[in-house]
């Protein structure tokens, strides 16, 4: 995550001495672009994610705790937040913090096909899992949400812009009428390679669930396998590696015949979400005069010509 609050060494020593941990090392970590987050290092050796909330308070911060259990419960590989006095999320600065275990692995950059079939079957399994779950978030961004955003945003586009994005929107609202048997549930909604671990083809980590959210699966898949199918920095889809994706994922969950005939949009959607979302973290950065090294800003170029790319294939 980007370091948006600083701390010193003494005071995580302080926030990490109920948990019976101490800290010895503090490591700020670039990247993502909405919480804080270091690597803590003990005495011991043992290292830990303290991860200062930028945007949520402490009870939409501690909504994803029974989520995150539930997930490890089920196999798979998260990172379950520390406890102490009988709750995860605690006090730092006045923001809510957590500290969890950190999780070895590296992201895979490119990744494998192998990593591609990995993350999919977790993915699968992670929706399965999830139907159902007892859980109201306070709010949601699901497709009405980011309706608004596009709004909001459209005026500070060009031309061709706003062009751009009105025939992805005018795609979606012809598509999604005619295909709509697209389950929902509780998504990851940010699974990109960087919120992975592996080590080799073997999956060690699942990470950042701050924006888990009630959507159509669908979203996540396309969010998923548009960026470990992509073989950056070109934005066109390695057919091979989305094949492999799409099999493993349906070997746990098999997709509807509306999901199926809507992939192609959902992918050109998803690049579309993200171009909208990078376009507003760029405005809200410049508004607060959020600058320097340790703000991480991903260039909202990227999904632009990614949505480009995928809308090619897409027809009503």
């Amino acid at each position: 995550m980007s370091v948006y609050t600083t701390l010193t060494l003494q005071e995580v020593q302080d926030f990490a001495a109920p948990y019976g941990l101490k800290a010895a090392d503090l490591i700020p970590i670039q990247g993502g672009i909405q919480n804080t987050n270091y690597f803590m290092v003990c005495e011991n050796g043992q290292q830990f994610v303290l991860t200062i909330f930028e945007e949520m308070d402490e009870r939409g911060a501690a909504e994803l705790v029974p989520v995150l259990e539930h997930l490890g419960k089920s196999g798979l590989a998260v990172p379950v937040p520390l406890q102490h006095h009988g709750k995860a999320i605690h006090s730092l600065k006045g923001k809510p913090a957590q500290i969890a275990p950190r999780m070895q692995g590296e992201h895979p950059m490119p990744s494998t096909v192998g990593q591609v079939q990995a993350i999919a079957a977790a993915q699968a399994k992670m929706h399965v899992a999830l139907q159902g779950f007892p859980l109201e978030r306070a709010a949601y961004r699901n497709h009405a949400y980011w309706r608004q955003v596009s709004r909001e945003i459209k005026p500070a586009l060009d031309a061709a812009d706003t062009a751009l994005l009105n025939n992805l929107l005018g795609l979606y609202d012809a598509l999604s009428a005619m295909y709509p048997d697209r389950p929902k549930g509780f998504i990851h909604s940010d699974l990109f390679r960087d919120n992975t671990l592996f080590e080799g083809d073997a999956l060690q980590g699942i990470l950042d669930f701050y924006e888990l959210n009630k959507d159509e699966l669908l979203f996540d898949i396309a969010i998923t396998l548009n960026d470990f199918c992509t073989d950056y920095p070109a934005v066109t889809l390695n057919e091979e590696k989305a094949v492999a994706f799409l099999k493993a994922y349906e070997s746990v969950r098999p997709l509807t015949a509306d999901e199926k005939a809507c992939l192609e949009l959902y992918l050109a959607m998803a690049a579309g979400r993200f171009w909208m979302m990078r376009l507003q973290v760029a405005q809200k950065n410049a508004a607060e005069g959020r600058t320097g090294g340790d703000i991480l800003q991903k260039n909202p170029n990227e999904m632009r010509n990614m949505l480009i790319e995928r809308l090619k294939f897409v027809t009503a």
